[in-house]
């Protein structure tokens, strides 16, 4: 030990402490800019497609978001898992190229340019077709650039200079061509059926175009004169009674449809009277009722079990009535609970061969023809009367029924939701959409009121019901004439040359589809049966629109037989147009031309239809993965929310297996939507909008991406001031861990390692801790579950290195000879640790982690994102029992805790403690617990130590003689 002299001098000049320029306040937000200029610089998406040149590939086809508007949490949080995805699979030494994309054609684009022609007054459909397209065609590039900027602000990675988008003439070309492969295998049919429309945007949707709202609506109970009844003549003079929501639809009734196995009862409104009031009160009760449109000696034929629902929706407001008119009158003395049950009963299949008059029959022509009772399966007596109102235009089971019967539509409602004008009843009074023109008080119900067949009307029916995702603006079912793929018809010559085997002849669509998402990879797993029961369910896929701005439908009808020509020589002339004019090539095409000698113009109708953006979408695959990576190529992986397998999984998957008889994907990853802080779908309405630019521009994107990673996003995800300020607590802690190792790693030169045979066992413990958090990260990263990723790697940071190992070896760096073999092997394994961390948190953290490695190896050309998964030592294991040991360190903490609270002693350092095990470690047990001395006893006990403390070290030793003099081991040092 040293001299007395020494026992007052500061040491702190001798400890070798730690020393980094990095600092620990991070500032992303001013950082992160000037990362992303030097990515660009170096190229570093292009030095990495050259660095990993003939490996194995991994492919992340990227869902096309629409061009219009900035990004918002549920594009950035997609993005963002995108790119962690993809910078994994390149850390594991695959070569995963990222091509972003956007769509571009389509109602939302079109919509803002006409909403500019609105307020100039200007009529779009006066407007040359082409230059309103090359107006769709800027306000879609001028987007793509804004969120291309702000993607990249995320620091997602990616071929930015050369993204597809759908609106590229070559993408344009190939959507084409994909449609004509359908045209060419017989998979395309021309067919009036209802389909979702928008009377505000006036076209179809699709599926996932729509969202479901509530609302309140009109219900309205209608009577159907019965005029023929073959099976049950007595039925003649009574009333069917219909009930809908939709009255609207009334005026093109044209069948009514029962349940066969429905049992049914005729009854009269008398039915609920006493025989006593009757006799007392029928002048009033008369009266009151045709006042009501109640003729109170009818006959209404109704579903028996749906009688009590019934009467409750058209004899109430009548009770009322009479009460307030009769003192006397009681719901108890005048009404019964129950009508008085007729005596006969019939089943549903005696209304075969029946008819009933439509409420205006007294109109003419349209409505004068007798409707027919036409048996349907899906009626129900669940809610309702029992018996349906049939309008073949507006429903599919109506349709479908109708058409059965040789019934068609009659197209009677126009594309703005109004009826014709030279419609008999109500020919453009209104659009169907407008509350006050469905009304109860509105044209249809005061002229079914004046009919004496409006029995009973209420606006207060709440519902879901369909509104367009875009105008927010209600949908109606609407018969028109539409393009389809059918879903159930056999596919006898599908193109399986190309990879593809499920298209054999006489399967069909569906089945292939069906197949090939048995044999797809989902993520979660469960996912699989979201969209096996939207492909087992869907109807045949509406593909037109019509519209304007999109890929058209490039085909020929013949006038005379109704069918689209199927000619090899001009699909390819109609191609090649595409391909050097781009769409627009149709709309301004020499059409005999295309056509060629063989076929007169004359005889052909020009479709000028747009198809579906969901084709164009779904053929992505064709002019992204197949034109760029090689015919037959299939995606490793697609990724998107959760809303997608009614969306683009499915129109890909639908495109590929009716042109290739394969799914485009091997895996398919869904994630949920981001929701506020309170779980509450985000809404400008409710100002809980949670911008992620905003986070950005205040704590930086890697923020962002650390909040992703950190979620469950298999899950609706939060966030929020609280959930943020969690995520920039655990980001603190990662980039102190950094901090903390780029400091203890100053000067470190490979001179100075030692082999992992030579090192002490806690430095082999942690290598080995070390590898097993590789090998967990590597299989969470190939789950695609960087929930797992992320938890594993910050608890690993925080409680295998930060409060064991690094706490317990800071006694060995700061103390400890330079070249003692002891914090050299530290040092060693914290070189491993950096090289390993480092890596492990870059595609998380993309710019902390290239903030880390330059800060250690600085260089204008390098990036910490070029590396490869890190190759850990081998021969780390350890004989000791570290869990045993690290449990007793846990314990023996918490018993010297309340010494330290009551001041008995400082730090652990002052205290001695008893142990009941010692277990066995070649490491010095005082060392590991941070503690003056450890011996065995039965119990853990805590004594304040009388030993002296080392003045450069602060442990208290027993050859230290006085306070501030030095241990036997500073003292070699500071020599």
């Amino acid at each position: 030990m040293t001299e007395t002299s020494d026992s007052a001098r500061d040491w702190r000049d001798t400890v070798f402490l730690p020393k980094t320029d990095f600092p620990m306040k991070a500032g992303l937000a001013a950082k992160e800019p000037a990362i992303l200029e030097r990515w660009a610089k170096i190229g570093l998406y292009q030095k990495l497609r050259e660095a990993r040149a003939g490996r194995e590939t991994f492919l992340l086809h990227d869902g096309p978001p629409y061009a219009n508007g900035d990004i918002h949490m549920g594009h950035a949080m997609n993005k963002i898992l995108k790119d962690i995805v993809v910078r994994s699979q390149t850390l594991l030494g695959k070569d995963a190229p990222y091509v972003p994309g956007w769509d571009c054609h389509g109602l939302p684009i079109e919509w803002k340019v006409e909403e500019a022609y609105r307020a100039k007054k200007l009529n779009k459909d006066e407007v040359d077709p082409v230059a309103f397209r090359a107006e769709c065609r800027a306000y879609a590039e001028k987007w793509v650039a804004v969120q291309r900027g702000q993607f990249e602000r995320l620091g997602v990675m990616g071929d930015w200079d050369t993204p597809y988008l759908t609106m590229n003439y070559q993408s344009e070309a190939i959507i084409a061509g994909e449609l004509l492969k359908f045209a060419e295998s017989g998979q395309l049919y021309r067919g009036a059926k209802p389909v979702m429309w928008s009377p505000v945007e006036k076209t179809a949707l699709a599926e996932a175009e729509v969202e479901y709202e509530d609302v309140v609506s009109t219900q309205i109970d209608v009577a159907f004169e019965i005029v023929e009844a073959p099976n049950a003549p007595e039925l003649v003079g009574a009333h069917a009674v219909i009930w809908t929501t939709t009255p609207w639809t009334i005026p093109v009734n044209q069948a009514l449809a029962y349940g066969p196995d429905v049992e049914y009862a005729d009854i009269s409104i008398q039915s609920y009277f006493t025989e006593e009031v009757l006799k007392k009160h029928s002048a009033l009760i008369e009266a009151e009722s045709d006042r009501f449109g109640l003729a109170w000696d009818k006959r209404y034929l109704i579903a028996i079990d749906l009688v009590p629902a019934f009467e409750r929706r058209v004899c109430g407001a009548f009770r009322q009535r009479l009460a307030s008119l009769e003192p006397d009158f009681t719901s108890t003395s005048v009404i019964t609970d129950e009508y008085e049950r007729s005596d006969t009963i019939y089943k549903g299949s005696q209304l075969s061969g029946a008819t009933a008059r439509h409420p205006m029959h007294h109109l003419g022509g349209f409505f004068a023809k007798p409707r027919p009772f036409l048996p349907g399966d899906f009626v129900t007596t669940d809610a309702g009367t029992g018996l349906v109102h049939m309008a073949p235009d507006h429903g599919e089971d109506d349709f479908l029924l109708c058409k059965a019967h040789g019934i068609d539509p009659v197209f009677a409602v126009d594309g703005a939701g109004m009826y014709r004008a030279d419609w008999l009843w109500l020919g453009g009074q209104g659009s169907v959409i407008n509350k006050k023109f469905v009304a109860s008080d509105g044209p249809i119900c005061t002229d079914l009121r004046e009919a004496g067949a409006l029995l009973a009307a209420s606006d207060d029916f709440a519902h879901s019901y369909p509104h367009s995702w875009r105008s927010k603006a209600k949908i109606i079912f609407r018969a028109t004439p539409q393009w389809f793929i059918p879903m159930d018809r056999s596919v006898t010559s599908a193109d399986t040359s190309e990879g593809g085997s499920a298209g054999a002849n006489g399967a069909t669509l569906r089945g292939i589809a069906l197949d090939a998402i048995e044999t797809t990879r989902w993520v979660p797993e469960r996912s699989k049966n979201r969209i096996r029961a939207m492909v087992e369910g869907r109807p045949d896929w509406v593909i037109s629109r019509q519209r304007a701005w999109g890929v058209p439908i490039a085909l020929y009808v013949n006038r005379a037989t109704g069918d689209y020509l199927r000619d090899a020589q001009v699909n390819a002339r109609i191609l090649q147009a595409f391909t050097t004019g781009g769409a627009d090539a149709w709309f301004q095409a020499d059409h005999q031309a295309l056509l060629g000698e063989r076929y007169n113009l004359a005889d052909y109708e020009v479709i000028t239809d747009i198809l579906d953006v969901w084709f164009d979408s779904g053929s992505t695959h064709a002019f992204v993965v197949e034109a760029r990576y090689g015919q037959g190529v299939r995606a490793n992986l697609y990724l998107e929310g959760s809303d997608q397998h009614r969306g683009w999984f499915q129109s890909s998957l639908l495109e590929s297996c009716g042109t290739r008889g394969q799914a485009p994907y091997d895996a398919v990853l869904t994630h949920g939507f981001a929701l506020d802080g309170k779980g509450k779908k985000m809404s400008k309405s409710l100002g809980n909008v949670v911008d992620p630019l905003k986070i950005i521009g205040e704590s930086g994107a890697d923020i962002l991406r650390l909040w992703v990673a950190q979620t469950d996003y298999f899950e609706d995800v939060r966030i929020g001031k609280e959930v943020l300020a969690g995520t920039g607590d655990t980001y603190r802690k990662l980039r102190n861990t950094f901090r903390y190792l780029l400091g203890a790693l100053d000067g470190f030169e490979e001179s100075e390692k030692v082999a992992v045979a030579e090192m002490p066992e806690l430095e082999r413990y942690i290598l080995a801790k070390l590898a097993e958090l590789d090998a967990e990260l590597k299989a969470a990263a190939n789950d695609f579950e960087f929930n797992r990723y992320s938890r594993a790697l910050t608890d690993f940071a925080n409680e295998d290195l930060s409060a064991f190992f690094f706490d317990i070896r800071k006694d060995c760096l700061y103390c400890e000879a330079a070249s003692s073999t002891k914090r050299r092997a530290y040092r060693t394994v914290l070189d491993v640790l950096f090289h390993a961390l480092v890596r492990y948190a870059a595609p998380i953290l993309a710019f902390t982690a290239e903030e880390v490695w330059q800060a250690r190896f600085p260089s204008e050309d390098s990036s910490v994102h070029l590396l490869e998964w890190p190759v850990l030592p081998e021969g780390a294991a350890t004989s000791a029992d570290w869990s045993a040991i690290r449990a007793l360190r846990q314990t023996v903490t918490e018993a010297i805790e309340p010494y330290r609270r009551d001041k008995k002693v400082r730090s652990s350092l002052e205290a001695e403690v008893t142990v009941p095990d010692l277990p066995a470690s070649s490491d010095d047990l005082a060392e590991l617990f941070i503690v003056s001395k450890v011996t065995q006893a039965e119990s853990v006990t805590v004594t304040p130590t009388d030993r002296h403390k080392c003045g450069r070290c602060w442990r208290h030793l027993p050859e230290v003689a006085e306070d501030g003099l030095l241990c036997d081991r500073c003292a070699g040092v500071v020599k």
